[in-house]
């Protein structure tokens, strides 16, 4: 196999959670353009179906199964259906995420609180579960986490969020350790400041993100599709033997 072709996803299937736009939008039709059929999948199909439509045009199959990734019987139902139509999954793509609100733990509500571990860290326990199961019947897949610097280093402002994908990690680690043995990979990506609608008010408040930018040696915030790539790499056969791995991308930000 050549290392070009190490990077094809043909006759690979994957799922990939809150792909109706940014990141997961930009990670699924990564995934479609290097052969891999992909299911969409947000809270509103409605928003899901013209990202199916643009992975159909590349020659793959498509198609949208809803998820509210906060309720668990959700999560179960996509993968089961998923599971139940293509009778596979290889990749699974645990993206979706929230942030309902800014400030510090010590003034963080538990309703918040619990909002954002549901959605953030529960979501992807019962995700890889679900999927890993099945995984580890196939012998071979693959699970990619999108985590965040603010997991690695706390960020200001959005302390439950970091903790939330501080936890997002260990899982990861968690998961590879486990499932190793039964041919699957489990790894993270942790991006830095990108430009997406959940970033929007970062990258909007000029005062916010010009200190941001400070922080950052390349001067510059990132774009989905330069997170995809990273998606891409851990997904196919070119990461044959990196499990486990937190994947930093953030334009230097956490050199030191």
């Amino acid at each position: 196999m050549s290392i070009i072709d190490a990077f094809s996803l043909k006759g690979k299937t994957a799922i990939v959670t809150g792909s109706s736009r940014g990141i997961g939008r930009a990670i699924a039709l990564a995934y479609a353009g290097a052969g891999a059929d992909v299911v969409v999948s947000s809270r509103k199909p409605e928003a899901c179906e013209p990202v199916a439509k643009e992975i159909e045009s590349l020659g793959v199959r498509s198609m949208v199964v809803p998820c509210h990734v906060g309720k668990s019987a959700e999560i179960e139902n996509l993968v089961e259906s998923v599971h139940k139509a293509w009778g596979r999954i290889d990749i699974l793509v645990n993206n979706a995420a929230t942030n309902p609100a800014m400030g510090a733990l010590v003034n963080t509500e538990d309703s918040i609180w619990d909002k954002i571990m549901d959605v953030n860290v529960k979501s992807v326990f019962v995700a890889s579960r679900a999927a890993g199961r099945i995984m580890m019947e196939q012998e071979s897949g693959a699970i990619i986490n999108v985590a965040s610097t603010g997991g690695i280093r706390p960020p200001g402002l959005l302390g439950t969020y970091g903790v939330s994908k501080a936890a997002v990690i260990h899982l990861t680690r968690t998961f590879a350790k486990e499932m190793a043995s039964s041919g699957i990979r489990v790894n993270c990506i942790a991006p830095g400041l990108v430009e997406t609608a959940f970033a929007s008010a970062l990258i909007n408040t000029p005062e916010i993100y010009q200190e941001a930018l400070r922080s950052i040696p390349m001067g510059r915030h990132g774009q989905p599709d330069e997170i995809a790539g990273a998606a891409l790499y851990l997904a196919s056969e070119a990461s044959s033997y990196v499990t486990g791995h937190v994947m930093v991308l953030d334009g230097g930000a956490t050199i030191g």
